[in-house]
């Protein structure tokens, strides 16, 4: 369920103090949209850092959380990914960074809160057979990844 399913007398600006508190409490705030096409989650925050946003598509709202928030905390503390940027993550994971073209058109709790000039980085994982979503193999008969930006050429490898 959403929070405002949940607090049906809440208003949307209820929602966004939550999310300000978070934000102010931990540093950044994780947002899950259940799209009927592809499901994708977001942070929220981390540009009051100087930091890119950070989303994810296609992926559980537990395992997207996961990967944002450790990679959140990576760049919290050690670098920011560029495009074409790689990273091994811990569980065998492994992304690949897109910068977002419009990240305003896709994250709009981000945007609301924190204004429409938003830079992003999209985490582009590959499937359990080391697919990523530009091969044609990529996770048959799964779910679908789409990449919100032009993929930019394979700089270094980053790893966890």
């Amino acid at each position: 369920m959403c929070w405002q399913c949940d607090h049906p007398d809440a208003t949307r600006e209820d929602y966004h103090d939550v999310l300000r508190r978070v934000v102010r409490e931990h540093g950044w705030a994780v947002q899950h949209v259940e799209d009927d096409r592809v499901p994708f989650t977001y942070t929220i925050g981390l540009c009051q850092a100087g930091l890119p946003e950070l989303l994810v598509t296609g992926l559980s709202p537990k395992w997207a959380a996961r990967l944002l928030n450790t990679v959140a905390e990576y760049m919290v503390r050690e670098k920011v990914p560029k495009p074409g940027d790689t990273m091994t993550l811990p569980n065998d994971w492994f992304a690949e960074f897109v910068e977002v073209a419009q990240p305003d058109a896709h994250m709009g709790l981000a945007a609301k809160l924190y204004g429409t000039d938003l830079r992003a980085m999209q985490i582009v994982w590959r499937d359990k057979q080391g697919h990523s979503p530009w091969c044609p193999e990529f996770n048959l008969g799964g779910r679908r990844q789409p990449v919100l930006g032009v993929r930019g050429a394979l700089r270094r490898r980053t790893v966890m």
